[in-house]
């Protein structure tokens, strides 16, 4: 009897330690995934697991289903894992646009740039995730967790249920790394870029990602850039312009010609100045238009007069804030209660102000300008 005990005990224990040499870092990421505080709708994670991002593009993954699917093979190692995104689409197949507001400005200390960014979208749960990839720079980003699976209703509140914020590495939607390169997505409606050369694709988080993993500075951000395909997912409808800037306060926008095969437009900061700012419309000088346009960008988000306003904010001080000026700046163009025709409704779902020096995150999650959260690499 005891040969036979000592037989089970030996056997569960190597399919212990099998399963922890397979998912270890899956299961110690997993682990770390806790709730922000009180806020039952803001998570953090710090990434343990192995990604590696060169297999990652070499698959021309250009869509959000082919990129879960990616993801779930990665996590799953043959194992019939499910997920997929909680986003639902309009009756013409479309979603609902997230609008956006970002910006780089002077410290007022003199000892850096603030990267600031609203993200104005429908009331999802929030992920901050920290990465230390074996490969690459570490960063902070954050991600709407509706992007892969999860709700107000459906939350990462036990050990399966975190199993999908795994996703989260691959789906930033802004984001700094160790070196002080920041960068984020605005939406553009009816602008999918879909550049097609022999270049490897890559979809539309991905090239962030690969932003924050391997480039310092916004020039190896743009060369990086000239290596792929960006495409962003047809399925959706709308497209998306980012913004990327370096701890030397180098910044530029990343938009794309779609009169001319969606070959990139690059808009940078004008010399001298302290500030850059970007909300959904075009900035390039092709297509900019000073006056509410839906061929350029979305006039139903305010995109025009957000970017008047925040504009109006950063000249008073001549583009350098303090961080409590640098937050009073998203909140002057943040949202709250949007109403849109099919009847749903959009706030701020989060504020964030970045030290790109300090390497620091301070966010305001839903319109809750009473509390800050601070996070750092």
């Amino acid at each position: 009897m005891k040969k036979v005990l000592a037989w089970i005990i030996g056997i569960i224990a190597a399919l212990c330690i099998a399963v922890f040499c397979i998912w270890g870092g899956e299961i110690r990421t997993v682990n770390t995934v806790s709730k922000v505080g009180d806020n039952p709708y803001l998570y953090q994670m710090e990434y343990k697991a192995g990604y590696d991002l060169d297999d990652l593009v070499s698959k021309s993954i250009d869509s959000n289903a082919k990129l879960l699917d990616y993801v779930i093979g990665r996590i799953g190692k043959g194992l019939p894992i499910k997920m997929k995104s909680a986003q639902v689409a309009d009756e013409n197949g479309e979603l609902a646009t997230f609008n956006c507001t970002s910006f780089q400005a002077a410290k007022a200390d003199g000892s850096g740039f603030w990267y600031g960014r609203n993200y104005d979208y429908f009331k999802n749960p929030t992920m901050v995730t920290v990465s230390h990839p074996k490969k690459g720079y570490a960063s902070i980003a954050v991600s709407d967790m509706s992007h892969f699976g999860y709700s107000l209703e459906k939350l990462p509140d036990s050990f399966m249920a975190k199993l999908s914020c795994l996703a989260s590495v691959y789906a930033p939607v802004d984001g700094m790394n160790e070196k002080g390169l920041c960068t984020s997505i605005m939406a553009l409606p009816k602008q999918a870029a879909q550049q097609d050369t022999d270049k490897p694709d890559v979809g539309t988080t991905v090239i962030m990602r690969l932003w924050l993993d391997k480039c310092a500075t916004v020039q190896e951000a743009l060369d990086l850039l000239e290596t792929v395909d960006v495409r962003h997912d047809a399925t959706v409808g709308s497209g998306y312009h980012y913004m990327v800037a370096d701890a030397s306060g180098d910044c530029a926008v990343v938009e794309f010609d779609k009169e001319d095969g969606w070959k990139t437009m690059i808009v940078r900061k004008a010399e001298g100045e302290n500030a850059m700012l970007v909300t959904n419309h075009l900035l390039s000088e092709k297509y900019y238009s000073p006056v509410p346009d839906e061929a350029v960008g979305n006039p139903h988000s305010k995109s025009w007069w957000r970017y008047e306003t925040a504009s109006a904010y950063l000249a008073e001080h001549n583009g350098i804030l303090s961080l409590e000026e640098a937050q009073e700046c998203l909140a002057q163009v943040h949202w709250k209660d949007l109403v849109w025709d099919n009847g749903t409704v959009e706030d701020t779902q989060y504020s964030n102000v970045y030290d790109q020096s300090a390497g620091t995150l301070a966010l305001r999650n839903w319109n809750d300008y009473e509390t800050t959260v601070q996070f750092s690499l």
